[in-house]
């Protein structure tokens, strides 16, 4: 029985893994409802536990929502001030504008790579491994990314980073307002690198980058453009599946992977002759 409620959990964690990095992030009940089972009848939805919940979310999120302007600009002064990565890297630990710094993270994790690199590689957050190392995706899904570009021809031209740079609290995914408040540091890592294609991982990471709401598996192996917000780079962009994803469903991996071949494709397209 213990190891058949175990598999269970694995199962139930890997399909409620899968719709969040599909795109929902909502449930339209508060109980599960076996419909092949239950008598037909048209669904309720409970207004009043939907309303609590908003309630208590925007009561939490209060006090740094009101501040929320201030952090951007605060973040934007450090960012435009840092004219190398060692300065953007030192500019970001000493800010505390990002609640996730003071939410159970030991230190701040900025990015590592090649930062002559013609690609950029943006994800998520980072998680427990990252936070300990203090490098983005050098867990299992680091490793999986590291084999992939590998395969791809890609291990030393990549620069990798996150839309975030502390462990949001049991991994959960980074807040809209968080990525806000980290975004001057992000833009300025691109503006300093000057890659020529940018990689987004996973739906976090898409849906910040790009300002989209549609889920990963809508954006993923399409081109978007990207600009700072001084409009100084404007670069060809590609979301892609997150490595975490792919671990909890292999089936995917032919997705990524095709994802990864057509980003290298326009990598290594001869410039045209004008």
């Amino acid at each position: 029985m213990g190891g058949q409620g175990q598999t269970e959990a694995k199962e139930l964690e890997s399909l409620m893994a899968f719709w969040a990095d599909a795109g929902v992030d909502a449930s339209y009940a508060d109980a599960p409802v076996n419909r092949l089972t239950a008598p037909r009848k048209a669904l309720e939805v409970p207004a009043r536990p939907v309303a609590v919940a908003t309630a208590l979310i925007l009561a939490r999120a209060a006090p740094f929502a009101a501040d929320i302007g201030s952090a951007v600009e605060e973040a934007r002064r450090a960012a435009g001030a840092a004219t190398t990565l060692d300065e953007l890297k030192e500019a970001i630990a000493a800010f505390d504008g990002c609640p996730l710094k003071f939410q159970g993270a030991s230190q701040s994790v900025f990015a590592r790579g090649n930062p002559e690199a013609p690609v950029m590689i943006i994800g998520e957050g980072p998680g427990a491994d990252e936070d300990r190392l203090g490098e983005p995706f050098v867990g299992r899904a680091g490793k999986l990314l590291d084999k992939m570009l590998k395969a791809a021809g890609l291990e030393d031209r990549v620069f990798i980073t996150n839309t975030v740079f502390w462990r949001p609290p049991g991994n959960r995914t980074p807040t809209l307002a968080e990525q806000a408040v980290c975004r001057p540091f992000l833009e300025s890592a691109v503006f300093l690198i000057k890659p020529k294609l940018l990689l987004l991982v996973g739906g976090a990471a898409s849906k910040s980058v790009l300002g989209a709401d549609d889920g990963i598996m809508s954006l993923r192996g399409r081109w978007f453009e990207w600009s700072d917000a001084e409009k100084r780079l404007i670069l060809p962009v590609l979301p892609t599946l997150h490595p975490a994803f792919l671990l909890r469903t292999p089936q995917a991996k032919k997705l990524a992977w095709f994802d990864i071949l057509t980003f290298v494709e326009r990598l290594d397209r001869p410039e045209r002759v004008p």
